[in-house]
Order: C-alpha cells, then sequence, then structure tokens
C-alpha cells in the first residue's frame, strides 16, 4: 500500500478527540497498521486479516500495562501470509478442509484484506472499530457462497470482538470459526487455564481421542484440543505476571486450547526462541461438533470479551 492510499485512509477514518486518537501507518510500504489510543488501552491492528496484533490495558493512572497479547519476535509481516500471534480470525473453516486438503488450514479470512466500514467513539470513551471482506476473485473458488462477514473490535478496558456472518444466499451455510487468540504469559508451565474442568475434549495429539479433563488445564507438554460444550467462562491464571484473563463469549460452544511445546515449535521456524513458554492459544470457536449451520436472509453472530484483573 503506498503512502497515497494511507493518507486516503487516515482522511477518511482518522480520529482524535481529547480522549482517544487513532491513525494508519504503513512502516515497511506493504502491510498497513491501524495505532488506537484511548484513555483505558492501546492497540494495534492490521488491515490484513483485521489481525489484532497488540491489546495493552492501561491502569487507573492511565500507565501502560504489561501487552495481553503474544506476537512472535520472529512474526513474518508479508501479504497474503499468516502472522504468528496476534488474533488471527479462522474463516470459514477451522484446522484443514473437510474435503480439499490443498486448500489453507483455517480459511482465508486471516490473510486478505479487510475494508473499513466506519471508526465510532463511544459515549464510555471506548473506540470501535468496524471491518468487512467479502470472497475476492483468488478465493471465489474456496467460498462460492454470497456472504457478508463484519468484525466489530471494541478497544477500551476490555477488548470486545464480534465476528458476524450474513448468508446472503438462497441456500443454507455451514461454516467453522475461531479467534485464534494467543495470549502472553510469563511461563506456561506455570499458568492455569480454569473454566474447562469435567469437560470432554478432543486431543489432537492423540489422533483425536475423546478424554476428559480434570481440574485446570495445565501445559507441560504439547496440547491441541477441542472442549466440546464449553459456553462458559474461562480465566487464565497468571502468578507471574500478577494477573488474571477472563474470556467470556457467546455463540461458541468449542474452545481450543494449543501450545506446541518445544519439539513441534522448532519446526516451525516463526515462533521465536523459546517463544512457547510466553504464549497460550485459547480460541472461542465454532469447531468439531459446534460448527454452524446458517439458513438464507439469517446470520450467525460470535461475540468475545476479555478482562484483565491483577492477582
Amino acid at each position: 500500500m503506498n503512502k497515497q492510499d494511507i493518507d486516503q485512509l487516515n482522511e477518511e477514518f482518522a480520529h482524535k478527540s481529547p480522549h482517544s486518537h487513532l491513525c494508519f501507518k504503513d512502516p515497511d510500504g506493504e502491510y498497513p497498521l491501524i495505532e488506537i489510543q484511548t484513555p483505558q488501552a492501546n492497540a494495534i491492528i492490521s488491515l490484513q486479516g483485521a489481525h489484532l496484533l497488540s491489546f495493552k490495558p492501561k491502569d487507573a493512572n492511565g500507565k501502560v500495562q504489561e501487552d495481553i497479547i503474544w506476537l512472535s519476535e520472529d512474526a513474518k509481516f508479508k501479504p497474503g501470509k499468516s502472522v504468528r500471534g496476534g488474533i488471527p480470525i479462522c474463516w470459514p473453516w477451522f484446522g484443514p478442509h473437510e474435503s480439499d486438503p490443498e486448500l489453507p488450514a483455517h480459511g482465508f479470512a486471516r490473510t486478505t484484506p479487510w475494508q473499513l466500514l466506519c471508526v465510532e467513539e463511544l459515549d464510555n470513551q471506548n473506540i470501535r472499530i468496524t471491518f468487512t471482506t467479502k470472497p475476492l476473485s483468488e478465493t471465489e473458488h474456496m467460498w462460492p457462497a454470497d456472504t457478508q462477514v463484519e468484525y466489530k473490535i471494541t478497544i477500551g478496558p476490555k477488548l470486545e470482538m464480534e465476528l458476524l456472518t450474513h448468508n446472503n444466499g438462497s441456500e443454507a451455510i455451514t461454516i467453522g470459526q475461531a479467534l485464534h487468540t494467543y495470549f502472553k504469559v510469563s511461563d506456561v508451565s506455570t499458568v492455569m487455564l480454569h473454566g474447562l474442568s469435567d469437560t470432554r475434549y478432543l486431543d489432537k495429539v492423540d489422533n483425536f481421542q475423546e478424554k476428559r479433563q480434570n481440574g485446570p488445564v495445565t501445559i507441560n507438554q504439547e496440547v491441541d484440543r477441542i472442549y466440546l460444550d464449553t459456553a462458559g467462562e474461562c480465566v487464565i491464571e497468571d502468578k507471574g505476571l500478577k494477573r488474571n484473563i477472563a474470556i467470556i463469549k457467546i455463540g461458541s460452544k468449542s474452545t481450543v486450547v494449543w501450545n506446541p511445546w518445544e519439539a513441534t515449535a522448532n519446526k516451525m521456524g516463526d515462533l521465536g526462541e523459546e517463544g512457547y513458554k510466553q504464549m497460550l492459544c485459547v480460541e472461542s470457536a465454532n469447531a468439531a461438533d459446534d460448527v454452524v449451520t446458517i439458513q438464507p436472509g439469517t446470520s450467525h453472530h460470535l461475540w468475545v470479551q476479555y478482562d484483565v484483573h491483577t492477582i
């Protein structure tokens, strides 16, 4: 994207008030970013994939706190390529495509450009940004259905995300999706994930065997699981960073928990040196038996909120 395009985005959507600030930058000439500052938090979002890269809440005195989002120190920022870290949007399928292994894992929404619809400063001084995307010429063969997707990100003391899929066609469609959030943690081997005890899950590391969680989730090896029938709140307890991160959601009954651990991380090439120790993915999803069928003329709404509490 050239300077003229960035200037045009700033002219149309940049926001500055006594409370908040939003502007567009393109540090490398091909990967435009949105920088947001509010009284309660700062954030960075990429226009490619509407991919949130950073969310830093502020304390009562306005001091910026530790990022709740993990981004690899070796993340690659290239058009058409997924970024390791942040909050990628998996859509319109989760994991490998069910019938065509040549299609990209987790769909194409995370690697295509999204368009801005509007930027709003709300009455509580939060900033809400609304994006949209629709199939491009290079993705229509992957997803010929007539759909429109909207994605709303609200930056304030809490981070809120809404992913809406509208079926504008004449036939029902079925989607899988996830907000594939990489949370930053002090040490993944010492944090605990609460809220999934006594829940069934599919263990991808063990050939998708169905198992049942006993107590909080802890990480001391590779973990790749789809927890089933999970609509309740989850909490990441991180005594090292002296905080809890509460994850609340609507429109999702599956939760994916992932950490590649050392051997798999070393094969990936973009996790950074021992990066797996500082990240834990907890994904609000519609996956496995929780895929969603959307009738013609109707929509599906996935809403997720992250709330940070000092401990």
